[in-house]
């Protein structure tokens, strides 16, 4: 079940931001489908711990902020496709630089810790 959403940001708009990609997993499906267009299968085998449901659950709420785009195409068996629109193309500067922070505050950080093992 989705949160609900705050109405008035104007006091803080990174609450608002947070109402569309907070969470343990959009940040990184946005930052997956960053470098290309990806099916839900690709998605799933790359984020390998999230659940179908969880995945379905936040494909739609990225596809619902105007994050993400679904295009499905009229084969048998059906094939979707998700890509980021221009407004999730607009995060990638920053989906980079918490991509850089994590490597050096997050894997630095325990690979020092296996090093002193």
């Amino acid at each position: 079940m989705r949160k609900q959403r705050h109405v008035d940001y104007d006091e803080c708009p990174i609450e608002g931001a947070m109402d569309i990609i907070g969470g343990k997993w959009k940040p990184s499906i946005l930052y997956r489908l960053s470098d290309g267009t990806k099916r839900f299968s690709e998605l799933q085998r790359l984020l390998k711990k999230i659940t179908q449901r969880t995945l379905t659950q936040q494909l739609r709420d990225l596809e619902r902020d105007g994050m993400i785009s679904r295009r499905i195409y009229p084969e048998v068996p059906p094939r979707v496709e998700y890509s980021l629109t221009e407004r999730g193309r607009s995060l990638e500067p920053v989906l980079a630089l918490l991509f850089d922070w994590g490597v050096e505050h997050v894997l630095g950080p325990k690979a020092e810790r296996k090093e002193r093992a």
